[in-house]
């Protein structure tokens, strides 16, 4: 038989040996989103990612902590992204923002890791262990990095003086609202909300309330 017919016969554990624990999280990412997290079996979760229940526990000892390394590959990875392109750019606050909101739009809000703050919320309290993690590694950072940005518009003169913490909640709140929407309203309902629209919107009225001066339109 010739070798790329046995490699395509092969399971698919052993063809691609080297990804298997991307692969892994691949799958408790679509699972987790799809069921949930009470809902999510182990035994699925190999099933998707087509290896055996005992080579998932090679590498996880338990759903929680594969269930944190889907939230640190899929969240706390692009927080440390978007990190450096606040320290690299050298445009106006008001392009970076526009800059950081639009790249959550397309490497978050529009992809399966929107899922993840719906089912945080739902199941935090018969999970407080995620949800405790969750703020510690993913709310928290997140925020201080949005404080960043704010901060750096008021040391350059370019926002007014504001209550930075509440700007930071203010900033992020519609983010929250079309992850929410996406993974649970939306597909029950016939209203429709353009997410880039609506976010596009939202930096411009909130540059227009930060700026230390009137901005022309």
């Amino acid at each position: 038989m010739p070798p790329s017919a046995n490699a395509k016969n092969e399971p698919r554990w052993t063809r691609r040996k080297e990804a298997r624990p991307e692969e892994i999280t691949a799958a408790a990412l679509e699972l987790f989103v799809e069921r949930g997290y009470a809902n999510t079996r182990l035994e699925d979760v190999a099933a998707r990612a087509g290896i055996s229940k005992g080579t998932l526990y090679l590498y996880f000892a338990n759903k929680e902590e594969l269930f944190k390394a889907v939230v640190r590959e899929a969240l706390v990875a692009r927080m440390a992204e978007f990190r450096d392109q606040i320290e690299q750019f050298q445009g106006s606050t008001f392009d970076l923002l526009r800059l950081l909101v639009r790249g959550w739009w397309e490497r978050i809000g529009s992809t399966r890791i929107s899922g993840i703050p719906k089912l945080v919320l739902s199941e935090a309290r018969n999970f407080p262990e995620i949800a405790r993690f969750y703020v510690d590694e993913v709310v928290r950072p997140g925020r201080k990095i949005i404080e960043a940005v704010i901060r750096r518009g008021i040391e350059r003169g370019e926002f007014r003086e504001v209550d930075v913490e509440n700007a930071a909640h203010l900033l992020v709140a519609p983010m929250l609202l079309i992850s929410l929407w996406r993974n649970s309203l939306e597909p029950c309902s016939d209203e429709k909300i353009d997410p880039a629209a609506l976010l596009e919107l939202h930096v411009e009225t909130l540059s227009r309330g930060l700026a230390a001066h009137s901005r022309p339109s």
